[in-house]
């Protein structure tokens, strides 16, 4: 079997489970792969407002609330998440 094949003889999708285990020893990911591969285990998160779900594209703004760092579309919904999230501590 070749480098990248998997029992079906086809290229080793290493974005599934599966694909990860068909990966032997040896075979390599670039760094930028991985970050991939986690952005899309949690389904994808960071490419969205995380107040009003608005898809980012190029222009963001991260903000830290609290010890995690969020993405929003502009500095309206990072203030009131912000507040919001503040708010619902007390």
């Amino acid at each position: 079997m070749k480098k990248g094949d998997n029992a079906s003889g086809r290229d080793a999708d290493v974005y599934t489970d599966e694909g990860l285990e068909d990966l032997g020893e040896g075979d390599e990911i670039a760094p930028w792969e991985e970050g991939f591969m986690e952005g899309a285990k949690g389904g994808g998160q960071g490419a969205k407002c995380r107040r009003c779900g608005r898809i980012l594209i190029e222009d963001f703004i991260e903000r830290q609330v609290g010890t995690s760092i969020y993405r929003f579309c502009s500095e309206k919904c990072a203030e009131l998440y912000k507040k919001n999230k503040d708010e619902s501590v007390k």
